[in-house]
């Protein structure tokens, strides 16, 4: 049975390094706030072990809990860049299809 928690060995070196500093800008941020780790969690709605994963980066912690930190912490805008619209704009209908005449059909 696969594991149920990425690990960094798992991660593209890329999405490590970005998680990691994720995790640095929620504490910096919280402790510049004058946040404590249990006020922080508790907005979030997390517990308090998962705070200390996110701030270090961890990649089993969710993307979900990562956007909601910086979002709470007031730099969510900052940290995430929009896509530009040609990656997302489309037929959201439209469906991938293989053709069964094609070699690489199995």
């Amino acid at each position: 049975m696969p594991s149920k928690r990425l690990t960094a060995k798992r991660v593209h070196y890329d999405v490590s390094d970005t998680l990691i500093t994720w995790g640095r800008c929620v504490r910096t941020q919280r402790v510049r706030q004058k946040l404590v780790a249990r006020d922080l969690s508790q907005r979030i709605g997390i517990s308090e072990p998962t705070l200390r994963r996110l701030e270090k980066g961890d990649p089993g912690v969710a993307a979900s809990v990562y956007l909601s930190a910086l979002l709470t912490l007031g730099v969510f805008h900052e940290a995430i860049h929009p896509l530009a619209p040609a990656l997302y704009d489309a037929n959201a209908a439209a469906r991938a299809r293989v053709s069964k005449d094609d070699p690489g059909y199995f």
